[in-house]
């Protein structure tokens, strides 16, 4: 019998997994236009770190360190500002009929930033050496684990992946062990980006300063502490960047970088995480240079589910229930946010489906935590919110503090810190959450890192996910979840969807976390800048090739 393949090409495959097939035209194309030389530097800002010190894919661990690895590195596929998955490295692919094996091939001129070039061996030693545990990847595993082989190299009984071929030098496979739908826009993550083979052990510290792949930049100059400094590529496969170089300047936060801007030092400012304050906000609205978009975020209160208080799911709904988020948006967000009654953003994937949310009610609250026995002059034990140090996040935390004093009675101290010492502290909460000094309760953030409700639903809250750092746990979300992430054909997305809304649901009521509010992040571009989309997912260009930066006027 014949086996039927699904066959895609470059920009042909929508999130959504919808098929669509196109014609190509007989006649003879055009020969392209001739490359305009590439214009000036562009100064990017990237907030909230003192410095970018490692560029590996392999090991990136933060949104500001995955801009600049989307610079200099590439994979087999990538997002398009419709956020389409659209060809990179790869100019086609298809799969086998039951959507477990998919078949890459690679452009004729792909090469990495020193001219060599790129074969499909390189990505497939990529990816093993991603999941290598001696890699040290603290997400690989579970954004590949479904690739053949994945779990057994994972845990040190194969030094081979062996789901994972290079057929020739411009032809991989890769075998999933079931259908995964949401396998493809995974690849476009850079946990799956090609790298130079051994160029980056090999070089140790000093790769920060030379760093390159087969992205449209390289690295050019490191200042430590001040901004890394990047050239245009001009073996990338699209052809020159349209722009010489990209400066991106490190700032503690966005009110750093948005002074910086207004005194004529940026060209760029902000980013999907990190937009303009609410509060100056009203200073740029009628900006040409100002952008908004709705980000795929949620800001979020987590629970440490382990240890008491924070065990009991009265406790935790009677928080919920003792949050005014309207007046929260309204506010301290100067409307620069909507009220996040659910886990899944606005118009992400399975968001249409409806969910019934906690909502404000501070009756209910005080019902809840007296059936969680804390009334009649039972008291709570101490309790702490931490977070990390940021201008909106500190009158946040201290709107949350007055709502639960309000409302509950109960004084919540407030713990901000910096990023690095939050980001080390919700580490060892998620290694142990009994140790004695665990986070209690914290405000956090996630950011789609790929569009589908597996990357918000199963990745952050399924009971053995690595992302679980309140350790939150339940079997039906557990099993509703699974079920639902096996389902790869696309004929049955509908019956996907629903499952997860399930499962959502369950996490909403159970409040395995506090969905606070989705911000709308705005941010700041020359308008002398050409070619560059501000999306959900963050800054992208359709073709670097045509990014410019006109005279200014």
């Amino acid at each position: 019998m014949n086996v039927a393949h699904r066959t895609y090409r470059s920009g042909s495959v929508l999130i959504t997994l919808l098929m669509l097939i196109g014609l190509l035209a007989g006649c003879t194309p055009a020969p392209p236009p001739p490359a305009a030389p590439p214009s000036g530097t562009l100064r990017w800002s990237i907030e909230g770190v003192q410095d970018i010190t490692r560029l590996d894919p392999a090991r990136v661990a933060d949104y500001q360190t995955n801009i600049a690895i989307n610079l200099i590195f590439g994979g087999l596929v990538r997002l398009d500002p419709n956020l389409a998955v659209v060809g990179d490295g790869a100019e086609r692919w298809q799969t086998n009929a039951d959507g477990t094996v998919y078949t890459f091939t690679l452009r004729q001129n792909l090469a990495y930033g020193d001219g060599t070039p790129v074969t499909a061996q390189d990505f497939a030693d990529a990816l093993r050496r991603t999941i290598a545990p001696d890699t040290g990847s603290a997400f690989a595993f579970e954004f590949l684990k479904h690739i053949v082989g994945a779990e057994a190299l994972h845990d040190g009984k194969s030094e081979e992946l062996s789901g994972v071929r290079a057929l020739d030098d411009r032809t991989l496979e890769i075998t999933l062990d079931s259908p995964r739908g949401y396998f493809l826009s995974q690849l476009t993550y850079a946990l799956a980006f090609v790298v130079p083979p051994g160029k980056i052990d090999s070089a140790g510290e000093d790769w920060i300063n030379r760093a390159f792949g087969s992205g449209p930049f390289r690295v050019k100059e490191h200042v430590a502490g001040v901004k890394l400094v990047l050239e245009g590529n001009p073996h990338y496969w699209a052809g020159p960047p349209g722009v010489s170089n990209i400066e991106l300047r490190f700032y503690p936060d966005s009110s750093a970088a948005l002074r910086s801007y207004q005194a004529g030092e940026l060209d760029l400012m902000g980013n999907i995480q990190s937009g303009i304050p609410a509060q100056h906000v009203a200073e740029v609205r009628n900006l040409p240079d100002m952008r908004s978009a709705s980000a795929p975020v949620v800001r979020y209160i987590g629970f440490n589910n382990q240890h008491p208080p924070f065990d009991n799911v009265y406790v935790r709904q009677a928080f919920a229930q003792a949050i005014d988020k309207a007046t929260l948006t309204s506010q301290v967000l100067a409307q620069q946010a909507l009220p996040a009654e659910r886990i899944l953003p606005p118009g992400f994937l399975g968001s249409e489906l409806p969910i019934t949310p906690h909502a404000y009610d501070p009756l209910g609250a005080r019902s809840a935590l007296g059936l969680a026995g804390y009334s009649s002059g039972v008291r709570l034990p101490s309790i702490s919110l931490s977070y990390a140090h940021d201008t909106d996040t500190q009158q946040v935390a201290e709107a949350l503090q007055r709502n639960w004093r309000d409302t509950l009675g109960i004084e919540v101290e407030l713990e901000g810190m910096p990023i690095d010492t939050f980001v080390a502290r919700l580490d060892a909460l998620t290694a142990d959450p009994t140790a004695e000094d665990s986070l209690q309760l914290y405000l956090s953030v996630w950011g789609a890192d790929y569009p589908d409700p597996h990357n918000f639903l199963s990745l952050q809250l399924q009971s053995d996910s690595p992302y679980n750092n309140g350790h939150w746990s339940n079997p039906e979300f557990d099993q509703l979840t699974t079920t639902a992430d096996q389902i790869g054909d696309p004929a049955r997305s509908a019956e996907r969807l629903r499952l997860y809304n399930q499962a959502e649901q369950i996490a909403v009521r159970e409040v395995g976390w506090l969905p606070l509010f989705n911000p709308a992040v705005n941010i700041l571009i020359r308008p002398n800048i050409s070619g560059l989309s501000f999306t959900p997912q963050g800054i992208i260009a359709a073709d670097w090739t045509q990014v410019r930066i006109a005279a200014a006027p």
